[in-house]
């Protein structure tokens, strides 16, 4: 599994599918539907990796910036960066892009 994170409209996606032929876009967004529907987003992503050892995935860094007001966004900012650690721990390459520009962190 490969891990590309970034800000939002950061250019990860095309980054994605220029090298990597596609990907899982948007993860972040896998995370808040698993909140919503009662899951555990890292046993969930642990899951969605036994069946996509092979994944390109796409988040969002949602960490930075304003805490947000709502208890239910924050719950979710925590969980994406749970998830994201989780995935980075186990991703072949981590890369984040920033304006277009990937930087390899891991791999």
């Amino acid at each position: 599994m490969r891990l590309i994170v970034g800000g939002a409209s950061q250019g990860k996606t095309r980054y994605a599918n220029e090298s990597y032929g596609g990907c899982v876009r948007d993860f972040h967004l896998t995370v808040r539907r698993w909140l919503d529907q009662g899951l555990d987003p890292v046993a969930e992503s642990e899951k969605f990796l036994l069946e996509n050892p092979d994944a390109v995935i796409v988040m969002d860094e949602i960490g930075c910036g304003i805490i947000p007001i709502e208890r239910a966004d924050r719950l979710w900012r925590e969980a994406v960066g749970r998830v994201g650690c989780y995935l980075a721990r186990r991703a072949k390459t981590v890369e984040r892009v920033v304006c277009g520009i990937p930087t390899k962190i891991k791999g």
